[in-house]
């Protein structure tokens, strides 16, 4: 009898389904649909029959809106209002993905610039790059599938996904609606698996791109294991850091800050974590963020006056609370929140200077908190948010174009927002860790292109 995996709904830890899940025999059986698709270049799907299925599938998944936000939002946690965005920027990612097949071209290299090239004409092409393994995270279900599984597919690979394990549902809604739009059988499998599973499949020579969105330490560790040639794409966290000087107008930060920071109860790896803000206006920061995290509703993500869900599991709300009292053990100052509100869900909390070896300080909290910290030169505020490993997306409010611009060039970030949350993102702009944030780039156009190959043919007259 083959393993079932329970999917609970986070908020109040009802079962929702039990899934079947597969052992390394299916998991091989489905490498070899895949890499059998690959090498037969005449069951090659053609970019206008690409275009056309994506098309169906936007089509479906508009028609099912409100379905896919449901299943979302209560395998997720994340609210219903959030969680419809979500679906939405997915269906809008299909179409960006189909409308980018025209962009997967190469161009003409230059030839008879020496005597050795003369009598040459020379162009690149952009071949699929093979077999796509995606490994996905649990917190945003339905957008990173998409994220994973229609850019291999758009760019002519075969793609198989492992969804998490705690959010598979929005996955499997999803290969539904892929097979009702005529997706010919083999090119999107998903895998319901273990970790041991998962990681014979990334070991394996047949998978030509691993792509991996969860936690550094594991995503770190599959790399060490992929086969020669493999190419990785890693999506990890990071400590998000926003500087906000004097003369920010703080009407317009503040709620940006909030939404930054408490959105998805900061489940998303460039949630707002820690704000360094100008002496002269901390305090007056601190307490006009503390009143908005107060007015904030928590609870059932269903119920669409929510605004703060759950956190994916009981051991996270644990986990967030342990932090938040070492910090505050160490001298930080919690000036709302800091509590549980239940055994999945946590009050949205603002904390006051915590000491910089405090763990709320160097790691990635991934839960609805944001520490601030003050200081007098902006100099400092740049060094103290570039001193640590992680760096992803970062921000600073000014309205002091020089400033603005200094922040921009000193920040080691791959993102800097002017004047806006850290957290932000559309699916076309180049999305992605640096250093142990990850490698490689998100973003459907430039997932398109990284799961492409060049070739290049010179003819000789």
């Amino acid at each position: 009898m083959s393993q079932k995996l329970k999917v609970y709904a986070p908020f109040d830890q009802t079962l929702i389904k039990e899934i079947p899940m597969v052992g390394n025999e299916e998991a091989d059986k489905a490498l070899q649909i895949a890499h059998d698709l690959f090498l037969s270049r005449d069951k090659w799907i053609p970019a206008y029959k690409r275009k056309t299925i994506l098309e169906k599938v936007a089509t479906l998944m508009q028609d099912r809106l409100k379905e896919l936000t449901e299943t979302a939002a209560q395998e997720g946690g994340k609210p219903y209002k959030d969680s419809k965005v979500e679906v939405l920027r997915a269906i809008n990612g299909v179409k960006i993905a189909s409308e980018e097949i025209s962009q997967l071209k190469g161009e003409q290299v230059p030839m008879g610039l020496t005597e050795a090239s003369v009598d040459r004409l020379a162009f690149t092409i952009r071949e699929p790059i093979g077999v796509v393994l995606s490994i996905s995270a649990f917190n945003h279900p339905l957008n990173l599938i998409v994220h994973q599984t229609i850019t291999a597919f758009a760019a002519g690979c075969p793609v198989i996904i492992k969804p998490a394990g705690t959010t598979p549902l929005s996955c499997l809604a999803f290969m539904d609606i892929l097979k009702e739009a005529g997706l010919p059988t083999g090119w999107v499998q998903s895998i319901i698996c273990d970790n041991e599973v998962a990681e014979f499949m990334v070991k394996d020579k047949r998978v030509n791109y691993l792509s991996f969105i969860g936690s550094a330490k594991v995503g770190w560790y599959l790399k060490s294991k992929v086969a020669p040639g493999t190419r990785v794409a890693l999506e990890h966290g990071g400590v998000a850091p926003v500087i906000v000087e004097k003369d920010a107008d703080l009407d317009k930060a503040l709620p940006l800050l909030a939404k930054g920071g408490f959105y998805h109860a900061g489940q998303v790896c460039v949630s707002v974590q820690r704000i360094f803000v100008h002496e002269e206006i901390a305090d007056k920061v601190s307490n006009r963020l503390a009143d908005l995290a107060a007015e904030l509703v928590v609870g059932d993500p269903l119920d669409p006056d929510t605004e703060v869900g759950p956190l994916i599991s009981t051991d996270e709300v644990d986990r967030v609370h342990e932090w938040v009292k070492d910090s505050e053990g160490k001298g930080g100052k919690i000036l709302v929140g800091g509590q549980m509100i239940s055994d999945t869900c946590y009050a949205p909390t603002v904390m006051f200077d915590p000491p910089q070896g405090a763990k709320l300080s160097q790691e990635e909290v991934f839960g609805p908190v944001v520490c601030i910290y003050p200081y007098t030169d902006l100099q400092e505020a740049i060094r103290l948010s570039n001193d640590m490993e992680y760096h992803f997306q970062a921000a600073v409010f000014t309205k002091d174009l020089d400033k603005a611009l200094e922040c921009v060039d000193k920040l080691n970030a791959t993102a800097v927002m002017v004047n806006d949350h850290t957290a932000f993102r559309v699916d076309w702009m180049p999305f992605g860790g640096r250093d142990a944030s990850g490698e490689g780039l998100g973003g459907i156009p430039y997932s398109m292109h990284e799961m492409t190959r060049i070739k290049m043919m010179v003819f000789k007259r």
